[in-house]
């Protein structure tokens, strides 16, 4: 996948989510997208969603998360 179609993916879900939520769905992401995510450049994946690349941080956190969770939607 490529990185502004990540960075699409990101966007939206951060616009999506409400203002308490808005680290929880970077590290949503970050977990659905782990795979895809690896050798790529989180920093430059949120610069290109729009937010600030310190969030990266969030990303590789949801990545390395990713092995041990699974993602259920809430009710």
């Amino acid at each position: 996948m490529k990185a502004s179609e990540l960075a699409d993916e990101l966007r939206k879900a951060y616009a999506a989510s409400e203002d308490g939520n808005k680290v929880v769905s970077i590290h949503l992401f970050g977990i659905r997208r782990a795979n895809e995510l690896d050798g790529q450049s989180c920093k430059d994946i949120a610069v290109l969603a729009g937010i600030p690349d310190s969030y990266a941080t969030e990303i590789r956190k949801g990545m390395r998360l990713a092995p041990y969770v699974s993602v259920r939607e809430a009710d």
